[in-house]
Parts: C-alpha cells; structure tokens; sequence
C-alpha cells in the first residue's frame, strides 16, 4: 500500500515539472515574438466594478439638490476699492493671478459638475479636492497642496419648523479664496455689506482674515441652533406625574440628541483646523493673524461645552420621561391592586353562598339575604379604612 501511494506521489512530481516546463516554453515562445501575456487576474472582475468609484477624474455630485443654473459671484478688491460682478458665467472666470488685488469668488449650487470642473481646473485644484467639493456626504477635513489649502466642513442653516444642514467648501490661495456652497444662505451677506461699504478692516486685510470671519459666521449659526434647541429643550417638564406627557416628547428629545451629536462632530474639525494653524501648519495664514484663528478655537470649544450640557439636559429628561411613566404604571398598577384587594373577601363570601348545596342553614334563615349583605358592606368599609390609614389613597 506504501509502495502504490509513493508511486502515485512521484507521478503527479512528474506531471508538475513537466507542466513548468511546458509553461516556461511557452513564455519564452510569446516574448521573442513580443507578444503579451494573457493571464487570468483573480481580482480583474473586481477591479472593473470598483474603476468607476476608484477614477480620479470621474466627477459626481452626491446630493440631492438640483439647481438649473449656478450663481456666481466675484469680489475683487483692496484697501481702495471694490468690484462685484454678480451672474459671472464660469468661462469668464480665469485663474486668479498674484497681484495687490484680493479675490472672493462665491458659488452656489454644485449640481452642474461640468462648470464646477471647468472653474477648479482653470484654478490649478486638484482633481481629489473636486471630488470632494462635490460629495456632500464627507466628514469635515482639511488638506493642504503646494499653491493652495482645502478646508470643508458642515453648516446649518436655521428655520422654524427644521434644520438644514449644508456642506461649505473654502479653496484658498495667498490672494484668493473660493467657497462652493449647496444651497443659497445668507451665512456672509454681512461680509459682503462690509466689503461694499469698507466697514471695518475686511478690504485692507489678506484673504486668511476673510476666512477667518467666513468660519465665525458658520460657528454664529450653530450657536443660534443650540440656544433653540436649549429652549425648546426648557420647554419639556414632566414633573407634573398627574398630566400626561406629549406622545411626541420622546421622539423630539430624540432627534434633538442625534442634531446636537452632529453639531458637536462638525465642530471638532474646525477645532484642529485652528490647531494646524496655531503650530503653523498651514502656510496661507500669516502669523499676525493667527490671534483670529485663536479665538475660532475658543468659540469651538465654547459650542462642545453647549453641546455636552445640553445633551447633558436632554439625557435627564429622557430619564424624567421613562421615570414620569414609570409612576404612572405604578399608580395604576396600585388602584388595580386595591380594587382587587377590596373584591377578594366579597368574591369569597358570594363564592360560598353560591355554592349548591341543600344543606345550608342559612339559605333557609329569613333574614340570611340581608345578614350577608351587611357583612359585605362591613368588610368593604373596614378594608376602605385601612388601606386610608395606610395611605395607599
């Protein structure tokens, strides 16, 4: 038996050598003739599958806002003077040269991907930064390349009855900076008053000042969401055990903890953006203003801080909620057990008499009907005075 499994085992040796040889010949054969190998790649059906995702110059706008026709805006401007041009087409746009002059180009809407890659391509952007100018559904991050810096992080934008969360991208250079935003919102109209009527020293400063006063507008929003959050937060009070809670207070405080989670994540990017900044990590902010950028990381900190007490808040009136309704339960489950309590001896002594059996004395005595009753309602009383002394009601 060990003779036949030796014999078995030097015949496949065999066939394998001979199977590398044939194969070496055949690649010598091919390589004199310059021919190119064809061999099977496991992983090519995958790689052709994933080509599209992996394709750095495939462009898509992951959101789901769609705007016909982008709105663009261009300031240009220094200490003396100030140009808008509104409705630029993006042909008209070329790439922004290293002059005295300081250029603010704003765009809203990034549905169209052709004008949005046209414009970027002429400023020399990466095609990984359109990519992700264009998918809005990224964490917050900052990058920075040989002639400019990348920095995009989320906003949101107030209204009554919801809130609009939106993605803001900042391109910025020496002279110049580009922000790409979703949607329209009134985040820097103020900016753009200013520059219009060269209040304050937003003309005579260099474009890392205006970034700067772009990142405490968008921190302004998130301030105003947390002090209506904090309101509608006051807004919930469950110490009153008699009135029924909203059937909604739950799902509200709900989603209020899931907006603040979110608020707290979009903040700590920018917290390490300023950090970046303050180690000098990032070669478009000048040193002079680098006490700005100081105190974004202070209002970043401010806003975790709001962020940790009112989740804080909100933690303890979900656990007021289940507690409030806990009680509740407990209060009825204790009416139900005094009801039941008080019917048990009743229930007994009706069980008794109900039982049918002839010799019973007192189903014959005249006054048996009346004498039961009475000690019912005995009992009843007696049991009414205890469960009163004990305080059960």
């Amino acid at each position: 038996m060990d003779f036949a499994k030796q014999n078995l085992l030097k015949s496949q040796i065999k066939n394998h050598k001979s199977q590398i040889v044939n194969q070496k010949s055949l690649i010598m054969h091919q390589s004199k003739q310059n021919k190119p190998m064809n061999f099977l790649n496991p992983f090519h059906f995958i790689s052709v599958l994933n080509r599209k995702k992996n394709d750095p110059k495939e462009y898509i706008f992951t959101g789901n806002l769609k705007i016909n026709e982008l709105d663009i805006q261009l300031f240009k401007y220094n200490k003396e003077e100030c140009e808008e041009i509104k409705n630029i087409l993006p042909k008209d746009i070329n790439k922004f040269e290293k002059d005295e002059n300081n250029y603010w180009l704003n765009i809203y809407g990034l549905s169209e991907t052709n004008k949005i890659v046209s414009i970027c391509e002429k400023q020399g952007i990466h095609s990984l930064v359109i990519q992700d100018i264009l998918d809005v559904n990224q964490r917050p991050k900052f990058q920075e390349f040989e002639n400019f810096s990348f920095l995009t992080l989320k906003s949101i934008v107030p209204s009554e009855n919801e809130m609009i969360t939106e993605q803001i991208s900042f391109v910025f250079g020496t002279n110049y900076l580009i922000s790409f935003q979703e949607r329209r919102a009134d985040f820097f109209e103020h900016l753009r008053v200013r520059l219009r009527e060269n209040k304050g020293i937003l003309r005579e400063s260099s474009m890392d000042y205006l970034l700067y006063t772009m990142l405490e507008a968008i921190l302004d929003n998130y301030f105003k969401t947390l002090t209506k959050l904090d309101e509608d937060t006051e807004k919930f009070n469950f110490t009153n055990t008699k009135k029924e809670p909203s059937p909604n207070a739950l799902e509200i405080i709900e989603n209020n903890k899931k907006l603040i989670n979110f608020i707290k994540k979009s903040i700590l990017p920018i917290k390490e953006f300023t950090q970046l900044v303050e180690r000098s990590e990032c070669q478009a902010v000048q040193e002079k203003n680098l006490k700005y950028f100081a105190e974004i990381k202070d209002l970043c900190l401010t806003l975790i801080d709001n962020c940790d007490m009112i989740l804080s808040s909100l933690e303890s009136k979900s656990n007021l909620f289940f507690s409030v309704q806990g009680h509740r339960m407990n209060q009825v489950m204790k009416t139900l057990t005094i009801v039941s309590t008080i019917f048990i001896p009743l229930t007994f002594i009706a069980g008794i008499y109900g039982m049918n059996f002839s010799n019973m004395p007192e189903l014959k005595w005249k006054y048996g009907y009346f004498a039961i009753w009475i000690i019912i309602i005995i009992v009843f009383f007696t049991m009414i005075m205890y469960f009163r002394r004990k305080k059960w009601f």
